[in-house]
C-alpha cells in the first residue's frame, strides 16, 4: 500500500496537464498576447492566439496530452469557442486538486465534491442569463437615444471616412436587375435594396449607418444615437492601428470614382438587425477586425431573409477566402463564392466575363484512382497493373474530356481533387476547373442553377447540367483586378444565392491562420447565443457569482453524513470523509474561477499584478456578501459599467454604452469538460502505479488488487 501512497502523491497526469496549460495563459480576455509557433523541419513561423492552434503545434507523446488534444479538439468541433478558458481551467484545476492530495484529501471525496460543486454552480448563474430578445430592444433603443454628446457623435460617425480603403463592402451583385450609380441617388433613395446604396458600415459599429451622399446631394445624413450631422465632422484622429491616417476627405471623395463595390446598410426599420451588430460587437470581446465584417453580413443576411425566409445568421451560406499580399483594409464580404485559381485560368475567366455558363458539380475527387466512400472491389478481379500506361490514362483524360464537351460544360466545381493533365485539357479547350469546394457551397449553387452532384464523371448527362454561373475575377475596394503571384482570386456567381464570401486580408503570411481564427470565432458566438436565444452577461460576473456561491456553501455548518450519502457511497467512511473535506474541495474549485479573472485582469491591464487583481476581487465578494443577493448586486455592477474594472477592451471609444456577452452553453459546457478531464486524470493517476518494485509488489498480498501492463 506504501507504492499507492507514493504514488498518489506524484500524480504526474495532472502536472503534465498543469504544464501544458500554462502556454495558454495569454490567450485569456479581451486583450492577447499572441505567441510564434516555429516549425523546426522548414523554420516556417505561424502567428497563432488560440488553445486549439496551440494544442495542434506541439508534439504531445504522452497519454495526457492526447487526452487533452481530443478534449478541446471536441469544443472546437462543437462551439468554435471557449477552448482558451477550456484549458486555462484545466491547468488551474491540476493545481487545485495536488494541493488537496497533498492535504490528504480523498479522491472520491474530490471528484465528488468537485462535480456537485460545478452542477450548483451552472445552476446558480441561470439568474445571470439575458434574451437575445431583451438585448436587442435595450441596445435598439439605446442606439438612437439623443443623450451622446457632440464630440463624439462626431467621432463615432466619421472615424472610417478620412481613409476610403478601410471601408468593407459588397460586390455588386448579379442578382438585382437594376444597379442604380451613386450619382442618381437621392435622399429619398433610403429603401432601395441593399446594393443600390453607398454607406460605411463602420459607423456606429452596428448601428444604422450614415449615408454617402453623392456629388451635389448638399443634404446632410445624421448618424444613429444622435441629431448631429456627419457634416460638421471635418479631421478625425484615427488611433488603434499602423493603416489609420489623417488624410484629409479629398482621399475618400477622390477614390469614389474608381470604387466598383457597393456597401452595405442595416435598414432604418430593421431593429433587430441593428440589435445583432451590436449583439455582435458585445460578444466580440474586442476583435475590432472581424466584428465589422460580421456585422456586414448580418446585415446582408437579413435583407435576405425577408424574401426567402431565411435566418438571420446562416453559417452555412458563409466561406471564407484567404488573400495574403493586400492590406487588412481590403477584407470585405462578397456575395458569391471567391476562390483562388492558377494564372493559367485567368484566360478563360476573361473570356467568360459577363456569359452565362452551363456548370457541373463533382461530389468527390476527380482523378481515375479515385472510388467514393464505401465501394468495394469484385473479389473476383485480381490486380496486374497498379497504375495504368501512359496509353490507357490518356483514354481516360480524352473520355472525361468528351464528356464535358458533349454537354457543352463550362464550369466545374470539384468537391476534392481534380487531375492535373485533365485540368490542362480543360483549361485548352475553355473549361474551368475549380478544386476544393467544400460541400455547402455545392449546395448554393445546385439550388440556384439546377445541378445535381454527381461523383463521377461517367454519371453526366443532360439533367446533372445547370446553367446561370457567371465568373470574373475578384476586384478589389479600388476596382482593380488582384494578381497576388503564384494564385488569383477569382468570383463566381449566379443569380439568386445567397452565399457570402468573406475575403480576409493580409501582408502577414504567418497572421493569415489568425485572421480566419478570430472571424470564425465571432461567427459561431453570434450563431450560438442566436440559437439559445440568450447569452451570459460578461465581463467576469459569471465567475464572480461562482466565487460567492461557492464562498456560501463553504460557509455553512458542517453536516453529519446522511443516509442518502452512505447508500451513495456505499461506505460509511467515504460519506463522512466527503463532508469532512467539502470545504477544502469547494475552495479548490473555486481557485480555478479566481485564478482566471486574476489573469484576464492583467492580461487586459485592469491591475498591475495578480496581487492588486486578486485585492480586487476579493472587495466585491465582499460586497456581494454584504448586500444579500450577490446575483443582484453583480447585475446591477454590470449594467454600470463597473464590474471588475470592466470596459470594451479594444472598443474604447465605446465602453460607456457596450456590454460584453458570453455564450451560455458554450461556457459551461468548456467548465464541464475541463473538470471531467481533470477528474479522468485524477482517478487514473490514482489507479496506475510507477516505480521499479513490480517484483515486490508481485510476492506481497495485494498484488491480486493490481493489473499489470
Amino acid at each position: 500500500m506504501a507504492f499507492r501512497d507514493v504514488n498518489a502523491r506524484r500524480h504526474i497526469g495532472l502536472q503534465q496537464l498543469s504544464s501544458l496549460a500554462l502556454a495558454g495563459r495569454t490567450f485569456l480576455g479581451p486583450v492577447k498576447s499572441c505567441k510564434f509557433i516555429v516549425d523546426e523541419s522548414t523554420n516556417q513561423s505561424t502567428l497563432i492566439c488560440s488553445a486549439v492552434r496551440l494544442i495542434e503545434s506541439l508534439d504531445l507523446t504522452s497519454a495526457t496530452g492526447q487526452l487533452l488534444n481530443e478534449t478541446i479538439q471536441a469544443q472546437n468541433k462543437e462551439f468554435k469557442t471557449g477552448m482558451s478558458t477550456l484549458l486555462f481551467l484545466v491547468g488551474a484545476w491540476s493545481n487545485a486538486i495536488v494541493e488537496c492530495l497533498q492535504q490528504n484529501v480523498p479522491v472520491s471525496a474530490i471528484v465528488s465534491v468537485m462535480s456537485e460543486g460545478l452542477n450548483s454552480c451552472c445552476e446558480r448563474v441561470q439568474c445571470l442569463q439575458i434574451s437575445i430578445h431583451d438585448i436587442n430592444k435595450e441596445l435598439c433603443s439605446s442606439s438612437v437615444r439623443p443623450n451622446t454628446s457632440k464630440s463624439k457623435t462626431c467621432q463615432s460617425g466619421c472615424d472610417s471616412l478620412p481613409n476610403s480603403q478601410l471601408f468593407l463592402y459588397f460586390q455588386e451583385d448579379i442578382s438585382v436587375p437594376e444597379i442604380i450609380p451613386m450619382n442618381s441617388c437621392s435622399h429619398q433613395d433610403y429603401d432601395c435594396n441593399f446594393n443600390k446604396r453607398l454607406v460605411s458600415p463602420l459607423t456606429g459599429f452596428g448601428s444604422v449607418a450614415s449615408l454617402v451622399r453623392p456629388a451635389g446631394d448638399k443634404s446632410m445624413s445624421v448618424t444613429s444615437g444622435s441629431s448631429v450631422p456627419t457634416s460638421s465632422c471635418n479631421k478625425q484622429k484615427l488611433t488603434h492601428s499602423r493603416y489609420f491616417s489623417t488624410l484629409g476627405k479629398s482621399l475618400f471623395s477622390s477614390q469614389q470614382g474608381n470604387f466598383q463595390g457597393y456597401l452595405l446598410e442595416p435598414s432604418a426599420d430593421s431593429c433587430e438587425c441593428r440589435g445583432l451588430g451590436h449583439l455582435a460587437m458585445a460578444l466580440s470581446h474586442g476583435n475590432e477586425t472581424s466584428v465589422k465584417l460580421l456585422q456586414s453580413i448580418v446585415t446582408y443576411q437579413q435583407e435576405t431573409a425577408e424574401h426567402n425566409g431565411s435566418s438571420q445568421l446562416n453559417v452555412a451560406e458563409i466561406v471564407t477566402c484567404c488573400l495574403v499580399g493586400l492590406p487588412e483594409s481590403y477584407s470585405c464580404a462578397s456575395p458569391g463564392f471567391v476562390t483562388l485559381v492558377s494564372p493559367e485560368q485567368v484566360t478563360v475567366i476573361k473570356y467568360f466575363e459577363g456569359k452565362l455558363l452551363r456548370i457541373l458539380l463533382i461530389d468527390g475527387d476527380l482523378t481515375e484512382q479515385y472510388r467514393h466512400l464505401g465501394f468495394n472491389r469484385p473479389y473476383n478481379v485480381r490486380t496486374i497493373v497498379e497504375h495504368p500506361s501512359l496509353q490507357e490514362g490518356d483514354l481516360w483524360l480524352s473520355s472525361m474530356l468528351d464528356n464535358l464537351i458533349k454537354f457543352g460544360v463550362n464550369l466545374v466545381l470539384v468537391k476534392g481533387n481534380v487531375c492535373e493533365n485533365l485540368m490542362e485539357r480543360c483549361i485548352a479547350n475553355r473549361i474551368l476547373l475549380v478544386s476544393s469546394v467544400t460541400w455547402n457551397v455545392l449546395c448554393a449553387f445546385g439550388e440556384v442553377t439546377g445541378t445535381r452532384p454527381v461523383t463521377y464523371l461517367t454519371q453526366l448527362n443532360a439533367s446533372c447540367v445547370g446553367s446561370g454561373a457567371q465568373v470574373e475575377l475578384w476586384k478589389a475596394c479600388d476596382g482593380r483586378a488582384m494578381d497576388l503571384g503564384e494564385l488569383i482570386p477569382a468570383r463566381i456567381k449566379a443569380r439568386g444565392i445567397r452565399l457570402l464570401t468573406a475575403v480576409l486580408t493580409t501582408t502577414v503570411a504567418s497572421k493569415m491562420q489568425l485572421i480566419e481564427d478570430q472571424f470564425w470565432t465571432l461567427v459561431y458566438r453570434l450563431h450560438h447565443a442566436i440559437n439559445d436565444k440568450k447569452v451570459f452577461i460578461g465581463g467576469g460576473a459569471v465567475e464572480l457569482l461562482c466565487l460567492s456561491h461557492i464562498q456560501m456553501l463553504v460557509e455553512q455548518p458542517l453536516q453529519p453524513a446522511n443516509q442518502n450519502a452512505a447508500t451513495e457511497f456505499h461506505n460509511p467512511w467515504l460519506a463522512a470523509s466527503k463532508t469532512e473535506y467539502k470545504s477544502v474541495v469547494l475552495q479548490a474549485l473555486a481557485s480555478g474561477w479566481k485564478q482566471y479573472l486574476l489573469v484576464v485582469m492583467c492580461n487586459t491591464t485592469k491591475a498591475a499584478s495578480e496581487l492588486e487583481a486578486c485585492a480586487s476581487v476579493d472587495h466585491y465578494l465582499r460586497k456581494a456578501a454584504d448586500c444579500g443577493s450577490p446575483s443582484a448586486y453583480v447585475l446591477k455592477e454590470f449594467r454600470r459599467g463597473d464590474l471588475l474594472g470592466n470596459s470594451a477592451g479594444a472598443f474604447a471609444d465605446h465602453k460607456e454604452d457596450l456590454k460584453v456577452y458570453d455564450n451560455v452553453t458554450a461556457k459551461t459546457e468548456a467548465w464541464r469538460r475541463a473538470l471531467d478531464l481533470v477528474l479522468l486524470v485524477l482517478q487514473t493517476d490514482a489507479e496506475i502505479v510507477t516505480g521499479p518494485r513490480k517484483n515486490q509488489l508481485l510476492n506481497s498480498h495485494v498484488s491480486s488488487e493490481f493489473m499489470f501492463l
